[in-house]
């Protein structure tokens, strides 16, 4: 089982592959959200560790969007998850019982499909995940080893039906033939209702680390999804946008980079059970708001 202390370690590893950023000074703790909604006009929301764990919503989590939009707020909910296509990224929070409408959601995996092109793609992919939002030439990839020397490009999007075993074959193809991996998940984990789970940022990094220039990440951290987002929201200056997480590396860094506000939020997420002063002090990244729960 994954510690708080092994993802942020690694993450601390794998630092010099995320955009450069100079983060608050420090950190200022408030009790809601409401506090602070006459300095934002945008909140842009991580979902798992802020609205959910898991297939759980944090309790009164939908109240505080209704209260934000009531105050004319702007919503967003930038998501890592990449294995859902958008439709069932919408159902999803709808089915956890988020008010929340469709264009309101961004996903790290739309982020990613922009930057298919013509190819003979290997995906990795839930097995129920129809795919389709992708192009015709694919293949799922599994057990078959050939299939992984058969395809020019890979795209993963979900480690839920990943293992050890199919991990080596993706590294032993692309030993031999390097070509381009496009990591629709940037997360290392994700918080579960029964601790962590692994994503497809973990086995990217892992990828990166033995074979160079060829692994490419979408989402938080990186810049695609704050494209998206900006894109939704003509006319909102970067300094009017808060982005609330409960991840120091790619939440709080990817919008500090961004130049908008930033909201840690600590108690469902990634640093449940901890202080985060020393996790900030460590990493050197400060968010300008902390609370409990938003």
């Amino acid at each position: 089982m994954l510690t708080t202390k092994e993802i942020f370690d690694r993450y601390q590893e794998v630092r010099s592959r995320f955009p450069a950023v100079n983060a608050a000074p420090e950190t200022l703790d408030i009790d809601s959200l409401l506090d602070i909604s006459d300095d934002v006009d945008a909140f842009i929301f991580d979902a798992c560790g802020v609205l959910n764990v898991g297939e759980t919503l944090i309790p009164d989590a939908d109240v505080r969007l209704d209260q934000l939009r009531e105050r004319g707020c702007a919503i967003r909910i930038l998501t890592n998850a990449a294995s859902y296509d958008r439709a069932g990224a919408i159902a999803k929070f709808k089915r956890l019982g988020v008010r929340v409408k469709d264009d309101e959601i961004i996903t790290s995996r739309e982020a990613a499909l922009q930057h298919i092109g013509d190819a003979r793609w290997g995906v990795i992919c839930a097995d129920n995940d129809a795919l389709i939002d992708l192009p015709e030439s694919l293949t799922r990839l599994g057990d078959v080893a050939e299939d992984y020397d058969a395809v020019e490009k890979f795209l993963f999007l979900s480690t839920a039906d990943w293992t050890a075993q199919k991990q080596e074959l993706l590294v032993t193809s692309m030993k031999r033939n390097p070509r381009p991996l496009l990591i629709g998940n940037a997360d290392l984990a994700a918080p579960r209702d029964d601790g962590f789970s692994v994503e497809p940022g973990h086995f990217g990094h892992l990828i990166a680390d033995l074979i160079p220039n060829q692994v490419q990440f979408f989402g938080k951290p990186f810049p695609e999804v704050y494209d998206l987002i900006e894109a939704s929201l003509p006319g909102v200056k970067p300094d009017r946008i808060a982005m609330c997480g409960d991840t120091l590396h790619t939440d709080i860094l990817g919008a500090a980079a961004r130049g908008w506000r930033t909201v840690l939020v600590t108690q469902d997420g990634l640093f449940s059970g901890h202080d985060t002063k020393t996790f900030s002090e460590q990493s050197d990244l400060f968010a300008d708001w902390r609370l409990a729960r938003i």
